[in-house]
């Protein structure tokens, strides 16, 4: 039987219609089980602190749990190329931090590449490094700090989470602008590095303000000064390095991506609601008091802003020639 032509259009049209009235189904439905969240670095850390208090937002917006799952090793590589090998079905997540702008000229050979391999989200906060010492150390100022490292060349232990990761780079960066001259020492994550500069095995360390001022409040750790461009909030009294060694900037912002290929309305929800709950008074306060700043963005912005953090940590690792380790 042969249907008339407009009947047959018609039909023709709805059919065609169905993948994407699928699609939009799924994500209004979206998520129906639970969802991982990998958090490439040690538990602890400023970026696992970010993804906990967003993801149980996440979870208490949208009915299922988001489930962190700490993956560190190779400077978030391993947890990160466990993203890009999952379905792109929304269900594993990644939480995106500095190191993943910063490895893309580190290694040499990745199995994956992270603007083409990864769909961002959205971001979550932008956080300062701290400039931090051992209460027990002779400086007290970014000067005097500066002075004591130039007498003392390569006596000086600084501590990082890793190799390449946004601690290890912010003081690159500041050793490339004052020309000190400190011996590097990574560890596996943040949680570790500050054990040992309590210790004393260590001077210095450039840590996420999150991760460590709670110790800085307790008299624990000395803070010199803090990486962004403007003093932070949550310790209104501690001065920028730019205000001693100008120019001087490092911040490091903490967001979510998912696998390339993840559907667009799956995308949009997951930043919708980000954005809602940062917002929100109460998440607002909590990242607020551990140093956080709030930080909103479309998924495309998200994606140009870790295009442009990958060409400037790109210029500092071939400027100081860094391996990782």
């Amino acid at each position: 039987m042969k249907l008339p032509r407009r009947q047959f259009l018609h039909l023709a049209a709805g059919a065609a219609a169905l993948p994407a009235v699928s699609r939009v189904a799924r994500a209004q439905a979206y998520p129906t089980r639970p969802v991982r969240l990998i958090v490439p670095y040690a538990a602890g850390g400023s970026n696992d602190i970010a993804a906990r208090v967003i993801g149980q937002r996440l979870s208490e917006r949208l009915g299922q749990p988001f489930v962190i799952e700490n993956r560190p090793g190779a400077g978030g590589n391993i947890g990160t190329e466990a993203v890009v090998r999952a379905p792109s079905d929304g269900y594993t997540l990644l939480s995106v931090g500095p190191s993943h702008a910063i490895n893309a000229t580190l290694y040499d050979k990745l199995n994956f590449n992270f603007i083409r391999d990864i769909a961002t989200v959205g971001p979550f906060t932008r956080e300062s490094y701290i400039l931090v010492v051992n209460p027990l150390f002779q400086a007290k100022t970014v000067p005097e700090f500066i002075a004591y490292a130039k007498a003392n060349p390569g006596k000086i232990n600084m501590a990082s989470s890793g190799s390449g990761t946004g601690t290890h780079m912010s003081g690159e960066l500041f050793k490339m602008m004052t020309g000190v001259d400190l011996v590097h020492v990574p560890y596996r994550g943040s949680p570790p590095a500050l054990t040992d500069l309590l210790g004393g095995q260590v001077q210095v360390m450039f840590p996420g303000m999150p991760a460590s001022i709670e110790y800085i409040r307790a008299n624990k750790l000395r803070a010199l000064a803090v990486t962004t461009a403007r003093r932070s909030e949550a310790l209104a009294d501690v001065p920028t390095i730019g205000e001693f060694v100008p120019g001087y900037e490092a911040s490091s912002v903490y967001g979510l991506g998912a696998p390339r290929n993840t559907p667009a309305e799956i995308i949009d929800k997951l930043n919708k609601e980000i954005n809602t709950a940062l917002a929100d008074a109460t998440i607002n306060a909590r990242l607020t008091d551990v140093g956080s700043v709030p930080l909103s963005m479309m998924p495309s912005e998200f994606g140009k802003f870790i295009v442009e953090e990958t060409e400037k940590w790109g210029k500092v690792i071939r400027a100081a020639n860094i391996k990782p380790e």
